[in-house]
């Protein structure tokens, strides 16, 4: 994980995070919103190391694409899940760094479109 970016090593972190929530709500057997959870956000991640070995620019954008509305599907599961107040958990922590993620994922693949829009 040394030769990866911040995106990468931020959104790895936040993998990690998720999963210990996943395993505190299938304690409490919640298996639904839980799965959802997961699979977002530990795709988040892992379209962000795909994009790092992207083969073209359109590909890094296509895949820098993926995480950030990956990330945002999080966002929502996450709100949705203190909303309803399933658990008697706090999400602050998992919504905040979610949240940062979108602004990182959607400022790169703004300034990707932007850089791709000059050269054309």
């Amino acid at each position: 994980m040394n030769n990866k970016g911040p995106i990468y090593k931020k959104s790895f972190a936040f993998s990690l995070q998720i999963i210990t929530l996943y395993k505190n709500m299938l304690a409490e057997k919640e298996y639904i919103i839980s799965k959802q959870i997961l699979r977002s956000a530990t795709s988040i991640g892992a379209n962000a190391n795909e994009a790092s070995a992207a083969e073209s620019k359109k590909d890094f954008l296509h895949k820098m694409g993926i995480a950030s509305k990956e990330a945002r599907e999080t966002l929502y599961w996450l709100e949705l899940l203190k909303q309803s107040d399933l658990f008697n958990i706090n999400l602050d922590s998992e919504i905040d760094k979610c949240n940062e993620l979108v602004r990182i994922l959607t400022a790169i693949v703004k300034t990707t479109k932007a850089t791709l829009n000059t050269k054309n």
